[in-house]
């Protein structure tokens, strides 16, 4: 690591979320991170996700595992197993953690869905997940067991859906390319405004039709369909967090009226934005 960087951390959790089915320890982001010496590696006691948001580094477990990473992948910590991982030589290393226990993760790891035979998981958009997983364990000024729940609920959501990610991505290594960057122009709001499926397709390289048809076949969605879904992802997440009104975010999110968003955000949430409000945030 260059020795002008500074480690910088941010905490999501003042303190650990304890309910019924399971506990989140601690959350939040480091930048600059030193890392583990693979020679020295620790065994944490607890799960672990850690999701490397930029720079390359490696893995390295108890079991064997040896694993170039970069940004995009998740590195999973299981309770007894000895590991490390940090920077590569040149290198910085900017993560996601999340620190957790209970017995929903031991459930999912004898049925296979984590396991310490696939510790890396290749998902790709990582600001995508990064901010998946900062909105579904972000404090709340209420934080009762409901509230504590509701948050450990929406956890193990995020969770289950880089499982999906994960196992698509194994099959289909394509994703590691023009698809991926596909996802990423799609799923954000640059400068500009959110960008049009055909301007992505130019970005990408590929003619509209075609990067249509080969969208679809990987996504399983068409790129218009995906990028209105993320884009009412992000919607929900503004009305959680309740940092701007519904015409606010209508307007940051290019639809004519207010009207017009509530329609497209029932269409795919299943509630118009004021009674999403209400549900997630109690008024």
């Amino acid at each position: 690591m260059p020795p002008a960087s500074k480690l910088r951390a941010q905490s999501w959790l003042q303190s650990p979320l304890r309910t019924v089915a399971g506990d989140l320890q601690l959350a939040g982001a480091l930048t600059n991170a030193v890392g583990i010496d693979p020679r020295a590696m620790r065994v944490l006691g607890s799960y672990a996700l850690v999701l490397m948001t930029a720079g390359r580094g490696y893995f390295r477990d108890g079991h064997g595992t040896e694993a170039a990473v970069g940004p995009g992948d998740a590195m999973w910590v299981f309770p007894e197993i000895a590991h490390a991982y940090g920077p590569a030589a040149g290198s910085e290393w900017t993560q996601v953690y999340c620190v957790f226990a209970g017995a929903q993760f031991d459930l999912w790891r004898r049925t296979g869905l984590i396991s310490p035979d696939r510790p890396v998981w290749k998902l790709g958009a990582a600001d995508y997940w990064q901010q998946r997983l900062e909105t579904a364990v972000k404090p709340e000024a209420r934080r009762g067991g409901g509230q504590a729940m509701r948050a450990f609920g929406r956890f193990l959501q995020v969770v289950t859906e880089m499982a999906a990610a994960a196992e698509e991505a194994e099959r289909l290594p394509e994703r590691d390319g023009w698809f991926e960057k596909s996802l990423r122009l799609l799923g954000h709001r640059g400068a500009a405004g959110w960008p049009t499926p055909q301007q992505v397709a130019r970005e990408v390289g590929l003619s509209y039709e075609n990067f249509r048809k080969r969208f679809t076949q990987l996504g399983g969605e068409s790129p218009g369909r995906y990028q209105k879904r993320r884009r009412l992802e992000w919607a929900c997440a503004s009305i959680y967090q309740g940092e701007h009104t519904i015409k606010q975010i209508a307007d940051e999110l290019g639809f004519c009226d207010v009207f017009h968003f509530s329609k497209a955000f029932k269409q795919v949430v299943g509630t118009t934005p004021s009674e999403y409000r209400r549900r997630v945030r109690g008024r």
